[in-house]
């Protein structure tokens, strides 16, 4: 059986990186000023940075069913019998319950993996997921893999500015103004599932301190008998000047000198609620 790999891009894989990786890409919608857009193919990251500029309204969703429907199809259309999709996490979106509803009316054909992922560890379930279908396993054995190794990985990020998580709801205004004039930076996390408060610290270099202590910790204790070769260190954000990206890229490699650490732009469907300048970590067992 000809076995496909699909996530969207919530894990940051652009439809060309991950065609060259032969995994199937579906576009996420991103909504500004009232009008819907999709990551990779009429908006990108410059021109989303660029509307939080101009504090213009933002926010995310998931693809309506019938374009899910249409992006399987197609796959299937193609010459391959099964489908492996990878969503975003069920704890941050509907998108994967979605999913699952509706790869019922295919009987077996796909079968969509909640191993609550975002962002690199998303990302890092895909490849893994084509690695596994190359090793020779069906759509189903992969999906239990990738679903029995769901919670080894750890983000942590932190914004700039409270102004898109407070137009998300996430923080009261009052919070939000609170933090503002004390220039409290909120460190967050996502260890499986949710996004959770992890810290509050003064200013951005002290949250970027604490998110590679953190990252430390988790491999000293999480990842205490995990060879280096197996573990990946990733970084990402939404640094609109690149030479930033790269110092946070380099602060992260120069903690952790074992390990390859790469930069990856976050998803448009997480820029919008965490807005411009975050800078997020990330460390994971790698599924295989």
């Amino acid at each position: 059986m000809r076995t496909a790999i699909s996530t969207d891009t919530n894990s940051g894989l652009t439809r060309e990186s991950a065609g060259k990786a032969g995994i199937f890409v579906l576009p996420m919608p991103v909504i500004v000023d009232g009008k819907s857009y999709f990551e990779g193919v009429d908006i990108t990251h410059p021109q989303l940075y660029g509307a939080m500029q101009n504090h213009l309204d933002l926010s995310s969703s998931q693809p309506s069913p019938g374009q899910l429907l249409e992006f399987w199809d197609d796959i299937l259309k193609s010459g391959y019998d099964e489908i492996v999709h990878i969503p975003m996490s069920s704890g941050l979106s509907n998108s994967c319950s979605t999913a699952m509803l509706l790869a019922e009316r295919y009987g077996g054909k796909v079968q969509v993996v909640d191993n609550h992922r975002i962002s690199v560890t998303q990302a890092e379930s895909a490849l893994s997921a084509h690695r596994l279908m190359e090793g020779g396993m069906t759509a189903g054995e992969i999906k239990k893999y990738l679903e029995d190794r769901a919670f080894d990985a750890s983000i942590y990020i932190t914004v700039d500015s409270m102004e898109y998580l407070k137009k998300g709801g996430r923080v009261t205004p009052a919070a939000a103004a609170f933090a503002s004039v004390l220039n409290l930076k909120p460190v967050l996390t996502i260890q499986g599932d949710k996004l959770d408060a992890f810290a509050k610290v003064r200013g951005m270099k002290q949250a970027e301190i604490k998110m590679i202590e953190a990252a430390r910790q988790d491999r000293l204790n999480r990842f205490a008998q995990v060879p280096d070769e197996q573990l990946a260190i990733e970084t990402a954000g939404t640094f609109e000047d690149p030479e930033k990206a790269r110092q946070w890229r380099d602060q992260v490699q120069a903690a952790f000198p074992n390990f390859s650490v790469s930069y990856v732009d976050l998803p448009c469907s997480i820029a919008c609620h965490v807005g411009i300048n975050a800078a997020g970590i990330g460390i994971l067992n790698r599924e295989c």
